[in-house]
């Protein structure tokens, strides 16, 4: 069994992570920590855990911590960074679901994140976390660096067009629309429903610090560097992510819907529709899958690509779990083997 620890249990990735762990056949949990709810028991704060998780919150000591075979920091940016170091040379694993080890470049980390890094020597270590681009790297990796939920949706989403050299990667436009559970579990005006509710609306148009990541990203799969117009929007829903991608078309004579059904037909969690379908956030609900369809407007020589995940399982607690069963050899799909919620 993997010895499983979660650093910030209370919010809502944390609480995904344990709904997901619960079921995982491998996976022993032993430690959740919170310093504000230290004490508490888990199905006390979260009662749909009732019978499913018997422990309490903890302090996160490093004595406590150092007894895991892999931890999941599910934390606010900023946290790991300090505290990653030790537990490496504990001999700990981690994945950390927070942005401290996304981007390579320091000075670009700190312009966006606004803090000194307290950990660079580990950036370049730190192996990004998508698998479907970085899969044999993760089974090697101590330190896995889980993608933020809007890159992954917008990544695997332009993937397949961008290594085959399909596309004009100075000209990329990604439009993308997240429910509200994006802005963590906290008490913001912004976030109330009554704010929320029947309202739509565009935000962090002039820069959103997730650019980098996905301009990073792609420039990888590219060898050379991208550009992307990202605008992302707070719709009122609770969770999930819909992007729509635009690319202009260097080659018209590829057959997309080819393209993109052979470069994911063996992966377990990116499911390609056919042509001309609306991938829809609902049906990705509740669980770890990028689902995806291709479009064109007459002969006009842009692609358009749909991409939706649940931003809190694909885009964050799935994911994470899915690295940590490539770094461990267990099943990709284990713990993360069904269905979206419907309705």
């Amino acid at each position: 069994m993997i010895k499983v620890g979660i650093v910030g249990g209370t919010g809502y990735t944390g609480v995904e992570l344990l709904r997901l762990l619960t079921s995982h056949p491998e996976v022993e949990l032993i430690a959740i920590t919170s310093r504000s709810e230290a004490g508490m028991r888990v199905d006390d704060m979260f009662p749909s855990l009732r019978g499913h998780v018997d422990l309490c919150f903890t302090e996160p000591t490093e004595e406590e911590l150092g007894q895991c075979d892999l931890i999941f920091f599910a934390t606010p940016n900023g946290v790991a960074m300090r505290t990653v170091p030790a537990l490496l040379d504990r001999g700990v694993r981690i994945v950390d679901l927070s942005a401290d080890y996304r981007i390579k470049d320091i000075p670009t980390w700190e312009k966006w994140y606004g803090e000194t890094h307290q950990s660079p020597e580990l950036v370049a270590e730190a192996v990004y976390g998508l698998p479907e681009m970085n899969r044999s790297e993760i089974r090697q990796a101590r330190l896995v660096a889980n993608p933020g939920c809007y890159p992954t949706a917008v990544q695997l989403g332009f993937l397949p067009l961008i290594e085959k050299g399909l596309v004009d990667c100075q000209r990329l436009i990604a439009d993308a629309k997240s429910g509200a559970s994006g802005a963590g579990r906290q008490a913001k005006v912004a976030g109330l429903m009554g704010e929320v509710g029947e309202s739509f609306k565009a935000y962090g148009a002039s820069g959103h610090r997730h650019l980098p990541e996905i301009e990073q990203g792609l420039s990888l799969m590219h060898g050379r560097p991208a550009q992307v117009t990202f605008v992302p929007h707070l719709l009122p829903m609770i969770r999930g992510i819909e992007a729509t991608l635009y690319a202009e078309l260097k080659d018209d004579s590829v057959d997309l819907q080819a393209l993109f059904e052979e470069r994911y037909k063996n992966e377990p969690f990116v499911d390609v529709l056919p042509f001309g379908s609306h991938p829809e956030t609902r049906s990705v609900r509740g669980g770890n899958v990028c689902r995806m369809a291709l479009h064109r407007q007459g002969d006009r020589p842009v692609v358009i690509i749909t991409s939706v995940i649940d931003n809190l399982v694909k885009g964050a607690a799935g994911q994470a779990i899915q690295n940590m069963n490539i770094m461990f050899e267990c099943r990709e799909d284990a713990g993360l083997d069904m269905p979206a919620l419907m309705p």
